[in-house]
């Protein structure tokens, strides 16, 4: 559902700062596309699964990814009705979750590296 290997290679690729405010943008940005699909909002349903496609893409949430893939295909050939919103919405509840406890994780891991290998200065 989480593809870790591409937020280790974004973390890697932007530095921790901007990842940190990227994960930020995202989240919030996922927030508002979110709340209109829970209102059953389907006016922009094809323009909103593009955009959680590719921001899910960029920040390795791979299940979601996919399952805005199969509904932007489906809303390109004419069959939005049958995008499965509440299939959807759980698989973005149940990947921010695990993502999020994911990201605390290795912010406890590195803090603890960190620590590890400082050096201790003495007298």
């Amino acid at each position: 559902m989480i593809d870790w290997t591409r937020v280790a290679e974004l973390r890697s690729e932007i530095g921790e700062d901007d990842f940190a405010e990227v994960i930020v943008l995202f989240l919030e940005e996922a927030d508002e596309v979110i709340a209109r699909l829970r209102l059953g909002d389907r006016t922009r349903l094809a323009h909103d699964l593009h955009f959680l496609k590719g921001s899910a893409l960029n920040i390795g949430l791979s299940g979601l990814a996919q399952l805005c893939h199969e509904g932007e295909r489906a809303c390109t050939s004419g069959q939005a009705p049958l995008v499965d919103l509440d299939n959807l919405l759980a698989c973005h509840d149940q990947s921010r979750i695990q993502f999020c406890a994911g990201l605390a994780t290795q912010e406890r891991q590195i803090r603890n590296s960190a620590k590890a290998s400082s050096p201790v200065m003495s007298r």
